[in-house]
């Protein structure tokens, strides 16, 4: 199952894509990660879900990484007598705390965090964007506001505050609830909605510790402005460009891309680009060429992974969506103007042994024409490194943990194995040997490059390279 490309595919899982059937399908086409949205669906689907993963995983014989991507503090109006009014410009409009049914003059914002939180001549969006309001005054429990731009708004609409700091938990109670089942499930990712800080992330750890890994999901102003001590405290990022591209110019959306994915590379941080990346298939069995596009450039920036999100889990055509996204990613990776701009962006190394190897590795790669780079690692960081030089040759990360094992398979170009951790460092070389012909990515004569730690066994300790010919 080694996949002939280096970019991964998340696919999300929903009333499209549930049935076993429709998973192993998924992954036949070309997902490498399954996400579970806490945003919808109920416990006992995702159980089930995450039980037709692990029994196909059995079945293949490969890890297979699951993300639980919890809903955050989702910020809503209340409902309508009539379930919707219309909102004309320049009228004044009432946001406040009382739950009975709102009318054209006011309605329901049941976040008194807000009304301690906003000041006046701040904006207010809601449904997306597509109305805004200024604020006029704010007291304990009132918002009175000035329509800038207006239209029909009905029952519980989504609300965003750009560039204000919300008093409001990143972790709500429903959560908690929902981490509990990761944990309790053993998911290999968590993807924390809403960051607003790095005390966001530091505050979901002492509820996760090492259970399993935390991804920052990049969707508000602050979190940019915050954007290294944020990466700092997380395991993976995700640019998630729909409440994003609400709260900041549209214009401004491709350039965070840019940076947040370039600054997570420097860091040795796998970075996911998410949102509407082939939305019109949702109804279509095929994408516009702009879709196409987007998809493109976020490979051509050397993502680790994009995402689909509606696409398979509530569209017609998941199954395809998976397989036009692999398509794409094989066309711009199978083209010389790819390597070309990969070679371009140098990362910045530490000043370790262990950055020292993984950089070696991938100059050796080119000097022997190696085939492949095998990393053995425990917690992942050896094959993060080779990773991040992104070399022309796949890398295959073994890990005797089983967690590590799955979460390597959101890394760029590498093929993930659980595999026994050999006892010597010539154990290492006859087994990585073993499994490259195995894999069927060498044939007799070919080299293939080998890092490893020693004393084995111990995180963080890559300090070995080997050349091994295959006999």
């Amino acid at each position: 199952m080694l996949r002939n490309r280096n970019t991964k595919i998340i696919a999300t899982l929903g009333p499209s894509s549930s049935a076993p059937l429709k998973i192993h399908s998924l992954f036949q086409a070309g997902a490498d990660i399954f996400r579970l949205n806490f945003s919808h669906g109920n416990h006992e689907d995702h159980r089930k879900r995450v039980f037709h993963i692990r029994q196909y995983e059995k079945r293949l014989g490969r890890p297979i990484a699951i993300l639980g991507d919890l809903q955050g503090p989702k910020i809503r109006i209340g409902s309508f007598k009539s379930s919707s009014i219309i909102l004309k410009n320049n009228r004044k409009f009432c946001l406040d705390l009382e739950p009975k049914p709102g009318n054209e003059n006011r309605v329901q914002l049941p976040h008194p965090e807000i009304f301690r939180s906003v000041k006046k001549n701040n904006k207010i969006l809601i449904d997306d964007g597509k109305i805004i309001l200024n604020i006029d005054s704010v007291s304990s429990d009132r918002i009175i506001t000035e329509v800038i731009n207006g239209g029909r708004v009905s029952n519980n609409k989504g609300v965003n505050i750009p560039e204000t700091f919300i008093k409001l938990s990143s972790l709500t109670e429903k959560d908690i609830k929902d981490l509990e089942l990761c944990l309790n499930l053993s998911l290999d990712y968590v993807a924390l909605s809403f960051v607003q800080k790095a005390q966001d992330l530091i505050n979901l750890k002492k509820h996760i510790g090492d259970q399993t890994a935390i991804m920052a999901k990049f969707e508000k102003p602050l979190a940019i402005k915050r954007m290294e001590e944020i990466l700092v405290h997380c395991d993976a990022a995700m640019v998630a460009r729909g409440d994003l591209g609400v709260e900041m110019p549209p214009e401004e959306v491709p350039i965070i891309q840019k940076r947040l994915v370039d600054s997570c590379r420097n860091q040795g941080k796998p970075i996911v680009v998410a949102t509407q990346m082939l939305d019109s298939m949702v109804n279509s069995p095929s994408p516009t060429r702009a879709e196409a596009s987007d998809v493109a450039t976020a490979v051509f920036d050397a993502v680790d992974c994009v995402m689909l999100s509606a696409e398979t889990a509530s569209g017609k055509f998941p199954i395809e969506s998976v397989k036009i996204m692999d398509r794409i990613i094989r066309g711009v990776e199978n083209d010389f103007s790819y390597r070309q701009m990969l070679d371009s962006k140098k990362v910045k190394l530490e000043v370790t042994t262990s950055d020292a190897i993984s950089s070696a590795a991938s100059q050796v790669v080119n000097t022997v024409l190696a085939k492949a780079i095998f990393t053995y690692t425990r917690s992942g960081g050896t094959a993060k490194r080779a990773a991040r030089e992104r070399p022309k040759v796949p890398i295959i990360g073994l890990s005797p943990e089983r967690l590590t094992a799955r979460q390597l398979a959101l890394i760029w170009g590498v093929h993930n194995i659980h595999a026994l951790e050999p006892k010597s460092f010539s154990g290492m070389i006859e087994n990585a040997c073993e499994l490259a012909k195995k894999e069927k990515i060498v044939k007799k004569g070919d080299y293939v490059v080998i890092t490893a730690g020693a004393p084995i066994g111990v995180s963080g300790s890559t300090n070995n390279l080997r050349i091994a010919k295959i006999n």
